[in-house]
């Protein structure tokens, strides 16, 4: 039951060129970056990822996708990574972009073993249609179209199917955990984490604490430790390295102080 590893390059020995990945974070709120750095220094490649965002210019998975070790994301935004545009347009990179409340069912339904399930987003659109294109050729047409989905009436409203997802592995980062894989998340970390941790077949978290078993209230477990298979624990300056992805700041006219 110890799933603790002893380091995060230890944890990630055994993702193969071509792996599926779900990770976790929302922007660079919660993003395994400690995990991302060691598969980047193994040199993995051909990783088929699975994750909200794709991190941004040397960030979070921005790393992986500027050393061009990513061939397909399913995301839902992308609007931060300007090499992650150019190689989309360039027909370096597949993308399969998904409406985020859907990305976000279509994780946990893979999660629960739901291999399907119907949804009113995207009906009426090209998402239904298909023909979105999630590869580019070189010379700028559409070499992989996406399909049309299947649309069904449910009470007189019309729903789109869409598939749930697994992968063979997924990078997921938590604020505490035991070494039994019991997790806490914090805040914008918790929207994706859980659900990118439950679709995989081996779930690696990285935490910012690690307590003993016993140390974690139930009812305070966000992610129950059956569904994390090892734990790395991140040293001080790891778990204190969170960076902003747009800060903001904003002078008060009371008092002529800045906040953030």
């Amino acid at each position: 039951m110890n799933k603790v590893r002893g380091s995060a390059a230890e944890a990630v020995a055994d993702i193969p060129d071509g792996a599926s990945l779900a990770v976790g974070g929302f922007g660079l709120s919660g993003v395994p970056a400690a995990l991302i750095d060691a598969l980047y220094a193994r040199g993995t490649t051909g990783l088929r990822v699975v994750s909200n965002n794709c991190g941004v210019d040397g960030r979070g998975l921005g790393v992986l996708l500027a050393a061009g070790r990513i061939a397909r994301v399913t995301g839902s935004y992308v609007g931060e990574n300007k090499e992650f545009a150019r190689q989309y347009l360039s027909g370096e990179l597949e993308v399969e972009l998904t409406p985020q409340g859907t990305l976000a069912e279509r994780l946990r339904a893979g999660g629960a073993g739901i291999p399907a399930f119907y949804t009113p987003a995207g009906v009426g659109t090209q998402v239904a249609r298909g023909g979105l294109p999630w590869r580019y050729a070189p010379d700028g047409t559409v070499a992989v179209p996406s399909p049309p989905k299947d649309t069904r009436e449910f009470g007189g409203r019309p729903y789109l199917l869409e598939h749930g997802i697994t992968t063979d592995f997924a990078l997921v980062r938590a604020w505490r955990g035991d070494r039994h894989g019991n997790l806490v998340f914090r805040r914008a970390a918790a929207n994706f984490n859980p659900l990118a941790a439950m679709a995989a077949g081996v779930t690696i978290a990285e935490v910012e604490e690690l307590v003993e078993p016993g140390e974690l209230a139930p009812e305070d477990v966000h992610l129950p430790g059956i569904y994390v298979q090892r734990v790395v624990t991140l040293s001080a300056a790891q778990a204190a390295d969170k960076p902003v992805e747009r800060l903001t700041l904003a002078a008060s006219s009371a008092r002529g102080t800045v906040r953030s």
